[in-house]
């Protein structure tokens, strides 16, 4: 599958619920896209109702941290205005543990993941409740010291 037609298929949601239906159906939140392997993460709102992933119960901006600058992002927009947000690919070979959970939320609902060697499995809000003491630590390799002065001279 190509980058373009997963974010193009997100752009059909009407609705948070719909949303999380389009990833699971694209067998989020693992893909293989475009020949690699990537962690998919989304973060937006519907009509200011907002949505975001969780990576072991901490939202993913944060568990992810300057990683982020390594990964692609794409603004997406849904069918109703005011709806739409930004789809995130980590790229998996930079994820430095075999186990984490991933949740997929709104302030009322959730899809939970356990993510163990590279393969995803739905698992209930329980079961991921009662994980998450378990998980280790969530890391990804950042940016080197010399990709950080880079962008320091980048942006002054």
């Amino acid at each position: 599958m190509k980058v373009e037609g997963f974010v193009a298929a997100l752009r059909e949601a009407e609705t948070i619920g719909e949303l999380f239906k389009i990833l699971q159906e694209k067998g989020a939140p693992v893909l293989e896209l475009d020949g690699g392997k990537f962690l998919i993460v989304v973060e937006g709102d519907f009509e200011g109702r907002p949505f975001w992933t969780e990576i072991n119960g901490e939202k993913a901006n944060q568990a992810l941290g300057d990683a982020m600058l390594n990964s692609s992002s794409f603004p997406f927009k849904c069918k109703k205005p005011y709806t739409g947000g930004n789809v995130i690919f980590v790229n998996f070979d930079d994820i430095e543990v075999e186990k984490f959970l991933v949740a997929y939320r709104d302030p009322d609902y959730g899809i939970f993941y356990l993510v163990e060697n590279g393969e995803a499995r739905e698992i209930t809000k329980e079961e991921y409740e009662k994980l998450l003491p378990e998980m280790p630590e969530f890391k990804v390799k950042g940016m080197s010291e010399e990709q950080m002065d880079m962008m320091g001279a980048f942006f002054g």
